[in-house]
């Protein structure tokens, strides 16, 4: 049985998400993610400007005059969803979580692909895919994937994202449109990110918080891995111990976004504490424009 709370969550996702994609990704999304390609509809008779190279012969013959065949966008898409729910996803130092910010992400998406008939499909991962639910059409189906957004307690705590693209990518034969929703906390997975990448249209969802950047200074202070449950104190307000958090996170976030580059793959850079609707609005149109 689901419980009072969480229909409510639900519900008022999706009242905010359903209200950003009608008045903000109204087309963008449509104009963005185009068809696999051209289907032929119909055909018609010849006018004067038409593209000669679409006259149907067979038919021209038998009428003797000139038709030609109309092409229509092969709209039908597929939508993956590939998220992060290790225990770092649990951190927010803010008024929201990673996963509840993750949640919130997914659901734009899916009301989105929703909207323009395309199909979504979830999976939720940690140091393993935790849940898979197969791609498919409609609302109830885009509810459900809400629910379990808000709901799901993985079984793992840390992050694998090698064996998680490795698993989607097996199991989803045709290219998809493949969001990685994650904090990307984790190494080893370069090369299959680039493999993905070759077969699917794979976009990368970074969500960060300012907290893991830097760290106030309050003296000694006891920190728990949220991944590993790891328990160590440290001297917060140490000179050294600022310096390196800096540098440690610098270099994470400088190696990603070079891996991105290089692998010529997408990505948008999230804050738990800022309005994720600029970041996700400039990615629509910077795309847009690349077309």
């Amino acid at each position: 049985m689901l419980s009072k709370e969480l229909l409510k969550q639900v519900r008022q996702i999706e009242i905010r998400t359903k209200g950003l994609v009608n008045q903000v990704f109204s087309g963008e999304y449509h104009s963005v993610f185009k068809g696999r390609g051209m289907e032929f509809s119909e055909v018609r008779e010849y006018n004067f400007g038409d593209d000669i190279r679409n006259i149907d012969w067979n038919v021209t013959a038998r009428f003797g005059h000139p038709y030609i065949k109309i092409f229509e966008e092969e709209r039908e898409l597929t939508v993956i969803l590939l998220i992060d729910l290790s225990g770092s996803l649990s951190f927010g130092s803010v008024d929201k979580t990673k996963q509840q910010i993750a949640a919130e992400l997914s659901a734009i998406l899916a009301f989105s692909a929703l909207k323009n008939n395309d199909k979504v499909g979830l999976f939720l991962f940690s140091d393993k895919i935790e849940k898979f639910i197969p791609p498919r059409k409609g609302r109830k189906h885009v509810l459900r994937i809400i629910r379990e957004l808000l709901s799901f307690k993985p079984e793992g705590r840390t992050t694998n994202i090698k064996a998680a693209l490795e698993h989607m990518n097996h199991a989803i034969k045709k290219k998809s449109i493949v969001f990685l929703i994650s904090d990307f906390m984790d190494e080893g997975y370069e090369k299959i990110l680039r493999i993905v990448g070759k077969k699917h249209d794979l976009i990368g969802i970074v969500i960060n918080d300012q907290r893991e950047k830097s760290i106030p200074k309050m003296g000694l202070v006891k920190f728990t891995d949220a991944e590993t449950g790891m328990e160590r104190w440290i001297d917060s307000s140490s000179s050294k111990v600022q310096s390196w958090i800096k540098q440690y996170y610098a270099r994470l976030i400088s190696e990603r976004k070079t891996l991105f580059i290089k692998s010529r793959l997408d990505s948008i850079e999230i804050k738990t504490g800022e309005n994720y609707v600029t970041p996700l609005v400039n990615f629509f149109r910077l795309r847009e424009r690349r077309w």
